[in-house]
């Protein structure tokens, strides 16, 4: 990635690749206009350089292309007819019941990684056992409730428990990945355990440089990145686990280009439990809220992904978690040449980009509550198609 210098950058600037901070940090997409504000921020942070692998773009090439996608679909503001005090109710992910079996299953799998986290970060002996129950359980849940899990990640709103509801949803969505693959069970296990466990080094990095707010010095960076080699020792040497799920940890950050860390391995060299961990955590790092930047909807998450031509990810992992989560993940608010606004109910391997949905909104502006819209699979519904992502936090401010 090549480095910019934040005082060089123009309010309204439009790169053709998403914009990191520190490399790993996702600080704007690709497409998307920096605006005053995040500026502001970074620039309060002490941030004084950014990486990218793109290049700044016409803006007005950028509206084109929106413009044509989006066909003659009628402006967001005026979809909902109107109906706009009734909107904020459907435009989101179905609501979770935090009370269900299956969404206290996913919190106890959370309090208990939480639990192991405090222990690693503490030097005190945790036992394998206890990672062993929770990946087992996850695996269970993700085989018997793909869905509910998925919208767990996607829509969920847990406050606490940072690290430990990141390796959660990390687990289950490598999980998912290595399902899609057609993996031995054995190894299923073993890809779910190590993505469980497979940034725990970060637990052994000094707090004041995990949580400086300011750009890293090249030694603060050095350390950081450390993270995967103590995680490695903790694995194998603490916990005892056998290489294949220790590799996992050891090499997560290696990129399939060779750019990576900490040995700069490239392509097939790098293990696969690696490769699919490496993609679900970015996933999840985009999708969650972070304290530089609101989470990206599913749809632009993948997006990211899909450009990324080689240079982090292994394509057949990309490929493999795209037919199992779409290019719309289940969830994903979306409006579509008619007008109407709908949620993804369920994707479709085949066609990626023509899921199953349920209608929120028709094109006559009627609101339907309590998912009593129709049920529409728009890979055999040819006429209708999805003209885009609709972030539902933004419908619901526009509607509200």
């Amino acid at each position: 990635m090549k480095k910019i210098a934040v005082k060089d950058i123009q309010v309204g600037t439009i790169f053709s690749d998403p914009v990191y901070i520190e490399g790993n940090n996702l600080f704007v997409p690709a497409g998307v206009a920096i605006r005053k504000k995040d500026l502001a921020k970074i620039q309060s942070w002490g941030v004084e350089t950014l990486e990218t692998d793109g290049h700044p773009i016409d803006p007005s090439a950028v509206s084109r292309e929106k413009t044509a996608a989006a066909g003659k679909v009628a402006p967001e503001e005026e979809t909902a007819g109107g109906n706009s005090g009734n909107t904020s109710s459907v435009t989101s992910l179905p609501e979770i019941q935090e009370d269900s079996p299956v969404y206290r299953s996913y919190m106890e799998n959370i309090q208990h990684m939480d639990e192991i986290c405090t222990s690693i970060a503490n030097s005190v002996n945790v036992e394998p056992r206890a990672i062993d129950n929770i990946a087992s359980r996850i695996l269970q849940a993700v085989r018997e409730q793909r869905d509910s899990y998925v919208s767990f990640i996607l829509g969920g709103k847990i406050q606490n428990f940072a690290m430990a509801k990141s390796l959660v949803n990390t687990a289950i969505l490598s999980t998912l990945i290595a399902l899609e693959l057609r993996l031995s069970n054995h190894k299923v296990l073993q890809i779910t355990t190590g993505a469980l466990i497979h940034d725990v080094g970060m637990l052994r990095i000094p707090k004041e440089i995990v949580e400086k707010r300011g750009g890293l010095s090249e030694a603060e960076l050095q350390r950081i990145q450390s993270h995967a080699l103590y995680a490695y020792k903790i694995v194998t040497k603490e916990l005892l686990y056998p290489e294949d799920i220790g590799l996992i940890a050891l090499q997560h950050h290696e990129r399939w280009d060779g750019e990576g860390y900490p040995r700069r391995l490239s392509g097939a060299t790098i293990d696969l439990g690696a490769r699919i961990v490496s993609v679900a955590d970015a996933f999840e790092a985009m999708v969650s809220h972070k304290p530089y930047r609101n989470s990206l909807i599913g749809y632009q998450a993948m997006k990211n992904l899909l450009s990324d031509n080689l240079r982090r990810f292994d394509p057949d992992v990309i490929k493999a978690f795209i037919q199992t989560m779409g290019i719309y993940p289940i969830g994903s608010i979306v409006l579509l040449n008619s007008g109407a606004m709908a949620r993804v109910t369920n994707v479709q391997k085949t066609a990626p980009l023509r899921p199953e949905i349920k209608i929120l909104i028709d094109e006559f502006g009627t609101v339907y509550k309590n998912d009593e819209g129709d049920d529409i699979d728009l890979f055999t519904e040819k006429s209708l198609y999805i003209a885009r992502a609709v972030d539902p936090k933004e419908a619901a401010s526009r509607h509200g």
